[in-house]
């Protein structure tokens, strides 16, 4: 089944089950995959992929507006913030762990410097290579620091 499909499929499961959280961020999640589909000249419908990277950013978002209202001390938003987070993580698929990233990193600083791209000036090729292999699910920031901090040793 289609990952939008799917989602279609839980809000209405969760309407029934009275769900608010998985409501609220359902909704969200289909509002913005629709504002992407209409975006542009002509409206078109969203891959699997790109429907998937609308609820990397969407997810994104709920996790940034948690940490703003933990700063701000309001605690019961950060609560719902988190579980709406949740929501929409199960529909992504399981991003790589720190280990992983590692590994992948070190064959891709290998695999540039065989090319002769030595120290920072292979970061850009290396990000680029990692966040094509980790998926469009990675967080690009986690992946551009792991990658300056192993080709700084």
């Amino acid at each position: 089944m289609a990952v939008k499909a799917e989602l279609k499929a839980a809000l209405t499961t969760a309407m029934k089950a009275r769900d608010e959280v998985a409501l609220s961020a359902l909704r969200q999640a289909l509002s913005s995959i629709a504002v992407a589909e209409t975006a542009g000249t002509e409206a078109v419908e969203l891959s699997d992929d790109a429907v998937l990277a609308v609820l990397a950013v969407e997810v994104r978002k709920h996790h940034e507006a948690a940490d703003a209202f933990a700063t701000a001390g309001r605690a019961e938003r950060v609560e719902s913030e988190r579980a709406e987070a949740a929501v929409l993580e199960a529909y992504l698929p399981a991003a790589m762990n720190d280990d992983e990233l590692t590994a992948c990193i070190a064959d891709e600083i290998a695999v540039a410097a065989a090319d002769g791209a030595t120290g920072m000036k292979a970061m850009g090729r290396v990000v680029s290579a990692v966040r094509a292999k980790a998926g469009s699910t990675a967080d690009g920031a986690k992946i551009a620091a792991m990658v300056k901090a192993a080709l700084s040793a």
